[in-house]
């Protein structure tokens, strides 16, 4: 039996990068709150995504377990100009560790301000259907969630270490 060490390293690897954009000029990105299902934060989302600037945070599996990386985050959408916070946008990401059983997923979604980043959004964005987000299987197509005043767009890779791109207009 041939063995490919590439594929080993993946698998033991599973994780998932995530790049966020703001261009939305009315809001500052503020206070990510993240809830981990499984896995852990290799490299934390930064504190404050201000207008037409972007951040990068790094969700990556437990070493030896049989488990991937799960879960959610949040951001406060604040009025720089007001100076409050008006609504959140709430992040969903799975990579599991087996691709046989399970396939990567992600949601986008834009939720009142008191939303609390934790298993129940996680489980609501992954299991549920509402319309304050939406949720697709990972395969490199986009998928946008409107709101009156925002529009939250996220594309992800279907790989064992796949790439979220996420941005606000």
């Amino acid at each position: 039996m041939k063995i490919n060490v590439g594929t080993i390293l993946e698998v033991a690897n599973r994780q998932c990068s995530v790049e966020i954009t703001n261009n939305c000029s009315k809001y500052v990105l503020s206070k990510p709150s993240v809830h981990i299902v499984s896995g852990f934060c290799a490299d934390p989302l930064p504190p404050l995504i201000n207008p037409w600037s972007s951040g990068n945070a790094l969700f990556a599996k437990t070493p030896n377990t049989a488990c991937g990386s799960v879960g959610v985050f949040t951001y406060d959408l604040v009025d720089h100009v007001k100076k409050e916070t008006t609504m959140k946008i709430a992040v969903m990401f799975s990579v599991p560790y087996d691709f046989n059983l399970y396939s990567n997923w992600f949601a986008v979604g834009i939720f009142d301000k008191y939303t609390v980043c934790n298993y129940e959004l996680y489980y609501k964005m992954y299991y549920d259907n509402d319309k304050t987000f939406t949720r697709s299987k990972a395969d490199g197509n986009s998928l946008t969630h409107e709101d009156s005043d925002v529009t939250v767009m996220a594309t992800m890779s279907n790989s064992y270490q796949p790439v979220m791109k996420v941005e606000v207009n």
